[in-house]
């Protein structure tokens, strides 16, 4: 595929053009615009549960990453009739329009032609279109909490606080599935019976919360920058209708092609530097191979929310 600049070729029964090939998107690398479509070409259908039915917000890279970058919630002009797009409001949006045409990658095709538009990062949020009317407060089949290291702290250190996150999340009969965030920290989600966005949202707040008084020298709940050094930050605000989290297996848009990578307990519980977690397209496929999908059964036995 580098070989050439363009070529059409055919993608689960669709006609394809891909462009620009040889162009250099990791230039600390060399990782090329080809290596990251023929990477989300070989992931995809261990991607799209995770994207299917979401409005999805794209982070583009069209010159590289050592280039400037947008966020992309509209779908762009000539994207093909093939693609499903869904017209749904958008409260807040800095750009002062009520409502977005957003892309909703439910096949193959879609994530390839995404590819080759150099949208290198994916975020979704926390709730399906398909689950309910969407309104100022959608319906929510994960919770997810963000782990970030302050200045002085790891990702070792967010590995302490996701294991001490998920003995309290036992507690009351939810189970948490981490995963790298394909650059410092980790995220870590716990799938639930659909239940409203605000509510979702103020039970992690509770949790990190919780946490942050049975941790104090290890973790805030706090936003405040000045109090994070030295611990990990808990963010529940990505549990909001209007917040997305990068989903897993998408690339990172940084120095190296980095992937937000699905890991296990095991290894969680197993990491004392953080090289261990830090993972290349070429090693997520190798993992793949190896041990299979780790989100596999994410969706298959969602809990209710406590009251």
């Amino acid at each position: 595929m580098a070989a050439s600049q363009q070529v059409t070729t055919e993608v689960d029964g669709q006609t394809l053009k891909l462009t620009n090939l040889g162009k250099v998107l990791y230039p600390q690398t060399g990782f090329t615009k080809a290596e990251v479509i023929d990477y989300y070409h070989q992931v995809a259908t261990l991607l799209l549960p995770h994207l299917s039915d979401r409005p999805l917000t794209r982070k583009r890279w069209p010159d590289g990453t050592d280039a400037s970058y947008f966020f992309e919630k509209n779908a762009p002009r000539g994207t093909p009739a093939w693609v499903r797009t869904e017209t749904l409001p958008t409260p807040g949006s800095s750009t002062g329009r009520d409502e977005a045409d957003f892309v909703v990658a439910d096949d193959v095709q879609t994530v390839v032609w995404l590819a080759n538009l150099a949208a290198l990062e994916l975020h979704v949020p926390q709730w399906r279109i398909g689950l309910s009317e969407h309104g100022s407060d959608p319906q929510a089949d994960l919770i997810v909490f963000d782990l970030d290291p302050g200045p002085g702290a790891t990702i070792v250190e967010c590995c302490d606080v996701a294991l001490a996150l998920r003995e309290l999340l036992g507690h009351y009969g939810l189970e948490g599935w981490p995963k790298t965030s394909g650059n410092k920290g980790m995220h870590l989600y716990v799938p639930i019976e659909p239940a409203s966005s605000k509510r979702t949202s103020a039970f992690a707040k509770q949790l990190a919360e919780q946490l942050a008084e049975a941790l104090p020298e290890d973790v805030t709940a706090n936003m405040t920058k000045a109090l994070r050094p030295n611990k990990v930050f808990i963010d529940w605000s990505q549990n909001a209708s209007a917040k997305t989290t990068l989903a897993p297996y998408s690339l990172r848009g940084s120095d190296e092609p980095r992937v937000s990578t699905p890991i296990d307990w095991d290894e969680v519980a197993a990491t004392t530097t953080p090289e261990e977690l830090k993972f290349l397209p070429h090693e997520v496929l190798a993992r793949i191979e190896e041990y299979g999908d780790v989100l596999a059964e994410l969706y298959d036995d969602p809990r209710p929310l406590p009251s």
